[in-house]
């Protein structure tokens, strides 16, 4: 009779938790993905708006590079900081404060005037944005147990393929606007992409709650059976929960690398795949929808990859298998002139990184809890963004220095491998992960 008593209170318990992630679920990850949408999107709507805005600022493709790239500097100075700042007064107030000041920042992008004022706003729109995406995932580890977390973390991130796959044909057809009330069309692009953060912070701000135990709208009995499933992790996995003892585990630097080395191909790919687009000779209309194909299939690819994870486990070999599809890919897309083949290869190399993205940022949460978790995050992915820098600016100093971007992709396709290389490399810290 025990037993029989014993086994319907775990069933209740597993009940009381799936329907307290559910309700998180809901509550949280539409907010939070569309907040990711725009965020990726005033990151690389800037590749759309140098189809117009390098002639009208003066920009080579050297200084667009750096441009691009600059945010990522001010971003990766106050990751650290920013987060810790988000650990000491709570996720909901300071992703608020991150998502209003990045909006108003990508919006005044609008506002440059040629190379220096556009490094400068570029270097603002980092510095105000800086912790948003490691405080996302901190707020989800504290939220949703990890048996669900490779699920949950991929319908957040899947905004990343969605904002290209929308964001092209919208950030085209916000460059046809050019004129009117007196505005380029690139200018009405960051306005009309840029303020939306500022009242999506302000939603954050109202529904989100920082932990289970401030929720209100769970019942008693659901925040319970939350917090007993992170009891019952926390029993089975010594996790590191301070700053300092984060700071001197060398997985937090393996995984920094890795994070630099994806970071490089994927946004070295996006930001630079308009223009690329643009060389066969497509419109500026044409260049919006067919960017938008390789984003359509990673999509699609990495809701199924991250359910295939959290079922079958085997966080870092699929993490590797990604990144050596996308360093393949690329490099191969490299022997072809004609557009069809070269976009094959973008699309696998696409699918790879930012499915890989997705699986990656599973796997601090493993070892490191609480301030751990959220100052080793935010150094991770501070290392991480300055691959934001590196991927433009490498790709578009080989154009200059080459007058191809081949050789831009080909050096990418290097970087992919080296990562998958370094990726393989954690089976001998951290078993627990595989």
């Amino acid at each position: 009779m025990t037993s029989i008593t014993s086994g319907m209170t775990a069933d209740t318990s597993a009940s009381l938790e799936q329907q307290a992630v559910r309700k998180a679920a809901w509550r949280f990850i539409p907010l939070l993905a569309l907040a990711y949408f725009f965020n990726y999107l005033d990151r690389t709507s800037v590749g759309f708006a140098a189809l117009t805005m390098n002639r009208d600022l003066g920009l080579t493709a050297t200084q667009f590079g750096w441009g691009a790239g600059i945010m990522f500097a001010g971003y990766c100075i106050c990751e650290v900081p920013s987060n810790l700042a988000l650990y000491r007064f709570g996720a909901r107030r300071w992703l608020a404060r991150i998502m209003i000041t990045w909006g108003l920042m990508a919006a005044a992008t609008a506002l440059a005037v040629g190379p220096t004022s556009f490094y400068v706003i570029r270097l603002l729109l980092g510095i105000g944005e800086a912790g948003f995406f490691p405080g996302v995932i901190f707020f989800l580890a504290v939220w949703f147990p990890s048996s669900y977390r490779t699920r949950v973390l991929a319908w957040f991130t899947v905004s990343t393929p969605l904002s290209s796959l929308v964001g092209g044909p919208l950030s085209s057809w916000l460059l046809l606007m050019d004129g009117v009330l007196g505005l380029a069309g690139w200018k009405w692009m960051f306005i009309v992409e840029g303020l939306p953060a500022c009242v999506l912070g302000y939603l954050v701000l109202k529904l989100l709650a920082d932990k289970p135990a401030d929720a209100q709208w769970l019942s008693r009995d659901e925040r319970a059976a939350l917090q007993s499933a992170f009891d019952r992790e926390g029993s089975s996995a010594q996790k590191k929960k301070d700053l300092r003892a984060a700071l001197r585990d060398v997985r937090v630097y393996i995984l920094a690398t890795i994070s630099f080395g994806f970071t490089m191909g994927s946004y070295g790919i996006g930001i630079w795949l308009p223009q690329m687009l643009k060389a066969h000779g497509m419109s500026v209309t044409q260049t919006g929808w067919i960017s938008a194909v390789p984003y359509f299939f990673a999509t699609i690819a990495l809701l199924w990859w991250a359910k295939r994870v959290d079922r079958r486990g085997g966080h870092i070999a699929n993490l590797a298998a990604g990144l050596l599809i996308g360093a393949v890919a690329l490099g191969v897309s490299t022997h072809f002139d004609q557009l069809l083949p070269a976009m094959v290869g973008i699309t696998l190399a696409l699918i790879g990184t930012i499915a890989g993205r997705t699986i990656f940022y599973t796997l601090p949460a493993r070892f490191l809890s609480g301030q751990a978790a959220a100052g080793g995050l935010a150094l991770i992915n501070s290392i991480g963004a300055l691959g934001g820098f590196a991927g433009p600016y490498l790709v578009g100093y080989l154009k200059d220095s080459f007058g191809t971007f081949t050789a831009g992709m080909f050096g990418l396709a290097v970087v992919l491998l080296i990562t998958t290389m370094l990726t393989l490399s954690l089976f001998a810290f951290n078993r627990e992960a595989q």
